[in-house]
């Protein structure tokens, strides 16, 4: 354990007084689901003019375009919310970024909508943990940095994005813009209830695979039909058949279909991959294009494939464990034990990883359950996480933090 100095202790103080839980039982009132874009409006503006409070621009960046199959196979525009950028420092010598989400995963027809305490210091809520609790400890450490008046030489751009529990497609662009030229980045989904973080994450795929066929009468004619739905469900049967060394597949849904005397025509595989390394995503991806011609040639049907590898796979290099490592350390300067494990799960660390930046991206509150009704912060963490963020942003602004070189 480190002596903690009396500047580093007044910014400990000063993280830990804001009024975040208060914030996040704010903002978990409004209904801020991925495709829910006037929630997701109210939910930005509410957060525009929470970090306005800091040094530095607040704009919203309207969503790239993004595009979706409909279960008719028909390929059309999908909506997506504004993110929520503010650039400090730009010509600084030292630059990081800080990133979260404004989404969850609940539709404004959801029944989960309300709070409530399950027990003193554990509340109920939609987002509370993911990522709400996160984005108010991102909030109070950057503005115990800020209060210090010390870190002219540091400067962060902060995203918070509106779709990230849903891929990430319309702000991936904003991301890699933004972690180009960082020397390091924190993301805040929630840790586990025990604090543990996410350390290698698995990468993901989603997929849309529309196949056409030719309609025939069921009793008839047959044999002149080509079955679509046959040779979607063959077509995930194969996928998933094939997956499991380096990759896993989940074959999720399939669309189409039609009266049962009638051929049908046309059906939607929906189907998602999580590769464990690069190569492995190079190995699923070449598995997609082998099956795909295998089943065009043995159903006779035409296929189309589309979407893609959205999150790339995280793994810990050296300079994701030196980063890991001051953040330990700072946990054990603060009597917390900080340790990692693998996953599978995907966030939008995955994205800045993939660029080159050391990334923490569970650096939020400890919580649990999340994408379900039984979601629960666990309220002592707000304090505690961001004492965290903040000694750990302030000893990288100290220079306590070097990437080096990766060997080739």
């Amino acid at each position: 354990m480190t002596r903690l100095s009396v500047e580093e202790e007044r910014l400990l103080d000063h993280a830990a007084a804001a009024p975040m839980l208060d914030q996040v039982q704010r903002w978990a009132m409004i209904n801020s689901g991925s495709r829910n874009i006037d929630g997701l409006a109210h939910m930005a503006t509410m957060l525009a003019d929470a970090f306005s409070a800091l040094p530095g621009d607040v704009t919203l960046v309207d969503p790239a375009p993004v595009e979706s199959v409909a279960p008719d196979g028909r390929v059309q525009p999908l909506a997506h919310g504004q993110h929520l950028l503010l650039s400090v420092r730009p010509a600084a010598s030292t630059r990081l970024l800080l990133t979260g989400h404004m989404d969850t995963v609940f539709a404004i027809d959801h029944p989960f909508q309300n709070q409530r305490w399950l027990e003193p210091g554990i509340l109920n809520g939609p987002g509370v943990a993911d990522m709400k609790g996160g984005i108010a400890v991102m909030l109070s450490a950057l503005s115990a940095m800020e209060g210090t008046g010390v870190v002219d030489h540091v400067g962060y751009d902060v995203v918070i994005n509106s779709d990230e529990e849903v891929g990430s497609a319309s702000s991936a662009a904003l991301l890699r813009d933004r972690a180009a030229g960082k020397l390091a980045a924190f993301t805040y989904e929630p840790a586990l209830p025990d604090g543990t973080l996410a350390g290698a994450r698995a990468g993901s795929g989603n997929f849309s695979v529309i196949v056409t066929g030719r309609s025939a009468h069921a009793g008839r004619n047959p044999d002149d039909g080509r079955n679509a739905l046959l040779a979607a469900a063959d077509l995930a049967l194969r996928l998933k058949a094939a997956s499991g060394s380096g990759f896993s597949c989940n074959p999720a849904r399939i669309d189409g279909g039609g009266p049962n005397n009638v051929v049908p025509d046309h059906a939607v595989l929906r189907v998602n991959f999580r590769p464990r390394t690069p190569d492995d995503e190079q190995a699923a991806r070449a598995l997609i294009d082998r099956v795909m011609t295998d089943i065009a040639r043995d159903h006779d049907v035409t296929l189309h494939l589309h979407g893609g590898f959205g999150r790339p796979p995280k793994p810990m290099d050296a300079k994701a464990e030196r980063l890991f490592g001051l953040v330990r350390q700072c946990g054990a300067d603060l009597g917390l034990s900080i340790g990692w494990r693998d996953t599978g799960g995907v966030c939008d660390g995955n994205n800045i990883a993939a660029c080159g930046v050391p990334v923490v991206d569970t650096m939020g509150v400890r919580g649990g359950s999340i994408h379900s009704d039984a979601e629960f912060l666990l309220t002592d963490s707000l304090p505690e996480r961001a004492r965290l963020s903040a000694l750990s942003l302030w000893r990288i602004a100290q220079g306590q933090f070097q990437p080096g070189q990766e060997r080739g």
